[in-house]
């Protein structure tokens, strides 16, 4: 498990620090830092331009580039700005500073698709892939202990370096890593192409559109951003709302992180053992049961909607990289899963559109949950779709093979 655990820790510098932990700390760094509500808006517009950006950029020209040296680049490239936020008073800088870093994190995700695509063994990928993901909840549950403890004694700015040290030991650790790694033996079942065939930059749209499987992967993550970032981003606002106690947004939150925390290695050995089909069908259906429990009555069945995203959000994206290896060279799953990230930011940005204008026109957050469900359930279809296609067997192909 040394592989998915440095990998795992990659996700808790690159997405827990990188992305979080500004969000975290920006309660404690106002005191000190003069920064508006406008330009919080535009550090949360930015940093997700530039997600796409770096996803964007690794689908069309990560296959041309070493993505071991590439994925200590993003690590040494994290770990420096992690030091810098801690010296960081401008609000400019540090705009400029969170947008690199949330680029870096998208470009660091695709450098690890490739090589566990490449170098795990093929009944183990999924597994690897999901413990991985799983990493982005530790760095969760990681920023509330820096909240806790090093905050109250140190300091925000201490916060930020704990942060940064911890991401320089991951890249030596990474690169001890990456020295001995090698390609995994060709499954006996595997087609013809080479294991680091990439889809050309010109044909790379075609084959997402045209092609079942990267067409399925791009939906659902397009799913998945339509309706976990609108519930995240109004969690909080619509349990006010409706005058509940303020600690159970908390209690929920920390109910997401702790299930994201294990449910990594179970799903993913789960798709491992018994197709991803199955693990695709079990953690969508969870996340629709807690949001179908959640509008029937927010007070009592939060922790249960937390409970549902935890299990489907976080190994989610390991185990749909893990399908999509299954039909694809390593090098190709990398380009698909930067436009699965593209695709996911869209769905996000579409979702917080329409629940903001659902709210509002109706002046409240009823219905935004209401949508949000539907789109649930939507998951659960493409997971049976998935799964009544698994059934038939089908081969490792290449990149360009099997049309729509």
């Amino acid at each position: 498990m040394r592989m998915p655990t440095t990998f795992g820790m990659n996700q808790i510098v690159s997405h827990g620090f990188g992305m979080f932990l500004f969000a975290a700390l920006m309660p404690f760094m106002r005191e000190s830092i003069d920064i508006s509500a406008w330009q919080l808006a535009t550090i949360g517009a930015l940093t997700q331009l530039a997600y796409l950006g770096g996803a964007m950029l690794l689908g069309l020209v990560g296959h041309r580039l070493g993505t071991g040296r590439l994925a200590l680049l993003t690590g040494i490239t994290s770990s420096s700005l992690l030091f810098v936020m801690a010296q960081l008073r401008d609000p400019v800088l540090i705009t400029l500073t969170l947008t690199c870093l949330a680029a870096s994190a998208a470009i660091s995700w695709g450098c690890i698709v490739e090589i566990v695509s490449r170098c795990a063994r093929a009944e183990s990928r999924s597994t690897y892939l999901s413990c991985a993901s799983s990493g982005t909840a530790w760095g969760y549950a990681i920023n509330g202990l820096l909240i806790l403890v090093v905050v109250p004694l140190l300091g925000w700015q201490a916060s930020w370096q704990v942060a940064g040290l911890f991401g320089l030991l991951v890249v030596a650790l990474t690169w001890h890593m990456l020295r001995d790694l090698k390609s995994a033996p060709a499954s006996p079942t595997a087609g013809p192409s080479p294991i680091d065939a990439a889809i050309p930059t010109s044909k790379l749209f075609a084959t997402i559109i045209g092609e079942r499987t990267a067409l399925f992967a791009c939906l659902i993550c397009l799913l998945v951003g339509f309706t976990t970032m609108p519930f995240s981003y109004w969690l909080n606002t619509y349990l006010d709302e409706l005058s509940l106690p303020a600690a159970l947004g908390g209690y929920t939150w920390a109910t997401v992180g702790g299930t994201g925390m294990v449910a990594g290695f179970i799903t993913g050995k789960l798709a491992d053992r018994r197709g991803h089909g199955t693990a695709l069908m079990v953690i969508f259906s969870g996340f629709a049961l807690g949001l179908l429990a959640f509008i029937l009555d927010p007070g009592k069945f939060a922790l249960v909607a937390g409970f549902g995203y935890g299990l489907m959000y976080f190994p989610m994206w390991g185990i749909v990289a893990g399908w999509v290896n299954q039909h694809y060279s390593s090098t190709a799953t990398m380009q698909i899963s930067g436009i699965c990230m593209v695709t996911f930011g869209l769905g996000g940005t579409l979702g917080n559109l329409l629940a903001g204008y659902i709210r509002e026109t109706t002046g409240s957050l009823h219905d935004v949950f209401f949508v949000l469900t539907a789109a649930s359930l939507l998951l659960v279809v493409l997971a049976i779709v998935i799964l009544r296609g698994n059934r038939k067997v089908l081969p490792i192909i290449p990149p360009t093979a099997g049309a729509f």
